[in-house]
């Protein structure tokens, strides 16, 4: 089931009434737990340009994670003009500037610089569950078979479009996913903000890069398991369902534009573009 309304601690995290520097002091009391001593073996990635207002609730929302797991969390910075930069060092989290614009390069930084075994995707404007971490992690550590975990997501509405509207919206893709997975092409079902895979797989079909029409995170993902190995994972349980911002879908035009937007790439999606098998 999907919730219908917003869970109470996701919500705590997205309308804070902690101030800025109690926020911090939580987040950087937290991460010296979730981080541990030694080497990690979980990097969580998460490419950010000018997150000022946003980036406080993810790494606080990563942060209060039940794992056993030691994790690391690497913000990559990409050009920010505003204070994310310090805003992300004052909390203790790793920052990771990258100079190539975009968010190819910023996921390849944090690949290329991540310490652990286990790479983890986050987007700077997404509220994570206490056990998204585990959930996307151990079907990769369970089984050489799977390449790639990938998971479900809800919004957390910002504009005028309510929690019902999108309670429904979100069941509409759900269905549209199925017939990807079972009937299209499993590997757009991919986010970026949501999935886990191998570091060292990764590094061996060449990161994100991808070619021009296709996304970076749908395109690792057909290369991991075009490349042999393994399968992509869906993880349903409502234990990683993310909640992410519909800041994006407002910048369309709303929730009735950006809608008409998605059904027109779901149907009309051009020239999909094959892996290559060969890397």
């Amino acid at each position: 089931m999907r919730p219908l309304n917003i869970p109470p601690n996701i919500y705590e995290i997205s309308h804070s009434w902690l101030s800025h520097n109690e926020r911090v002091a939580l987040i950087k009391k937290n991460y010296a737990r979730l981080r541990g001593q030694g080497m990690p073996e979980v990097t969580i990635v998460i490419p950010a340009f000018n997150e000022q207002e946003n980036i406080l609730a993810t790494l606080q929302s990563l942060t209060a994670n039940i794992t056993q797991k030691k994790v690391q969390i690497l913000v990559v910075n990409n050009n920010s003009t505003d204070k994310t930069e310090a805003i992300v060092k004052s909390t203790g989290v790793d920052c990771l500037p990258e100079i190539k614009q975009g968010i190819t390069a910023a996921r390849n930084a944090g690949l290329n610089a991540a310490e652990a075994d286990y790479i983890m995707n986050a987007d700077a404007d997404a509220i994570y569950p206490m056990h998204w971490i585990d959930e996307m992690v151990d079907p990769l550590k369970g089984s050489m078979a799977v390449a790639l975990t990938y998971g479900r997501f809800s919004f957390l509405p910002v504009g005028n479009t309510g929690r019902p509207t999108y309670f429904l919206y979100e069941y509409a893709a759900d269905a549209l996913r199925y017939i990807n997975k079972y009937c299209r092409e499993e590997a757009v079902n991919v986010y970026g903000f949501n999935s886990a895979f191998r570091r060292k797989d990764g590094l061996k079909v060449n990161g994100f890069n991808h070619p021009v029409g296709a996304n970076e995170d749908g395109y690792l993902a057909l290369k991991l398991r075009n490349n042999g190995f393994g399968r992509l994972h869906y993880v349903t349980s409502a234990k990683a369902l993310v909640w992410t911002s519909d800041r994006r879908i407002q910048m369309e035009g709303g929730f009735a534009k950006g809608l008409f937007t998605r059904l027109k790439k779901y149907f009309y999606p051009g020239t999909f573009v094959q892996a290559r098998t060969d890397l």
